[in-house]
């Protein structure tokens, strides 16, 4: 079994908050990490048509089975979370309960309300590189993507993505929004496929579907709320210049882009117009899962003017800035750096910069420091 980064942060975490809150996508490891933590817990899930029923009729009888309780996909009975501030607020014990939930915003919105200042709330994304200390070829990478299970018990990709998005995500988008259509939503979801990595231009979405604007937004959001994409936002800092303030779109498992990109073998993403695009996709999300894994906002933007300089990712570490430039590429030369180089003289906040690159050697070159992407 993988160990996740995660785990002695939940540890740390439940000797201080009553209720700890995991969210994450469907088949990311949430309920693994929950049973191997805290292995003493009774748990229950209520995808479990007779637990939720039991949990809908009776709330008090269901929390009285245990005083330490683990809860898997708690958004399927919204009351219980109520019933669990009550408890928590009596008995002032840490580590009471382990929630699991797959949907990002209403889960969120639930737990503010009712358990504001008496849970942490975690974020878990497949597996990192950082966990499986692997060294494959970034195309591989590509098209296997980061799923548990598919990485446990080797599956195929093609066939596990095509389960998965025909079980857990299309269940899942129908129990928050209605969706009418299903065969247009698909081709909605293949459009965001093939926009990865680019800036979130809605009008032109809406016109290639032949969809309204509210509809774009709506299936945005719910897309969001179910880590399926992610959309990294830009940088605001002034610098009088006029920059962009759309956010770019990623997915939160890249093998999951290439599957909706008609991506069926290895050889398929060396040749594909988007391999560079799924390379940045792969790197942005180990930044961010390396954040979340600590519990720690992402504080991840990118940096692009109306003349087209334009740096790929920006991390904020305090005040200063980590400037990144993403190239599939193994050779090293001048022009790869223009990006950075441009982003260091305009803002002096900017303390490091960094070339993630194909290529295998931990280097520095033209005043950058070049790392292989597997070190993110």
């Amino acid at each position: 079994m993988v160990s996740r980064t995660i785990e002695s942060k939940l540890l740390s975490l439940a000797r201080q908050y009553p209720v700890i809150t995991i969210t994450g996508p469907r088949q990311s490891g949430k309920t693994t990490v929950s049973v191997k933590c805290f292995p003493e817990y009774l748990y229950l899930s209520l995808e479990d048509p007779d637990v939720r029923e039991h949990a809908r009729k009776d709330p008090r009888g269901f929390l009285a089975q245990s005083e330490r309780m683990i809860i898997d996909e708690i958004q399927h009975v919204p009351d219980l979370v109520s019933y669990i501030q009550g408890i928590v607020d009596r008995s002032g014990q840490a580590g009471q309960f382990i929630l699991t939930g797959s949907h990002q915003f209403s889960l969120t919105g639930m737990v503010s309300q009712s358990l504001a200042g008496r849970t942490a709330l975690v974020n878990l994304l497949p597996f990192s590189l950082e966990e499986l200390g692997e060294k494959s070829s970034y195309e591989y990478l590509i098209y296997r993507g980061f799923y548990p299970a598919i990485v446990d018990r080797s599956l195929n990709p093609t066939e596990a993505l095509s389960f998965y998005t025909n079980t857990y995500i299309q269940r899942d988008l129908r129990d928050i929004r209605e969706i009418r259509n299903l065969r247009q939503f698909e081709n909605f979801l293949r459009l965001c496929a093939s926009n990865v990595g680019q800036m979130l231009n809605k009008t032109r979405m809406a016109s290639d579907i032949g969809i309204d604007g509210k509809t774009v937004d709506a299936w945005i959001s719910v897309l969001e709320a179910s880590y399926v994409i992610y959309l990294l936002p830009p940088h605001h800092r002034n610098f009088r210049k006029r920059i962009v303030k759309t956010p770019k779109l990623y997915f939160c498992d890249v093998g999951l882009a290439s599957y909706l990109l008609g991506i069926r073998t290895v050889e398929h993403v060396k040749s594909h117009p988007l391999k560079g695009m799924l390379f940045e996709n792969l790197v942005v999300m180990e930044k961010v899962k390396g954040k979340l894994n600590n519990a720690e906002p992402p504080s991840l933007y990118f940096f692009r003017d109306n003349t087209g300089n334009e740096v790929d990712l920006l991390e904020q570490d305090g005040a200063d800035l980590l400037s990144y430039e993403i190239k599939t590429t193994q050779t090293l030369s001048s022009g790869l750096f223009k990006g950075l180089n441009f982003y260091k003289k305009l803002n002096p906040d900017n303390k490091k910069s960094v070339l993630i690159y194909t290529g295998r050697e931990k280097t520095n070159r033209y005043g950058h420091e070049c790392l292989p992407f597997w070190s993110v």
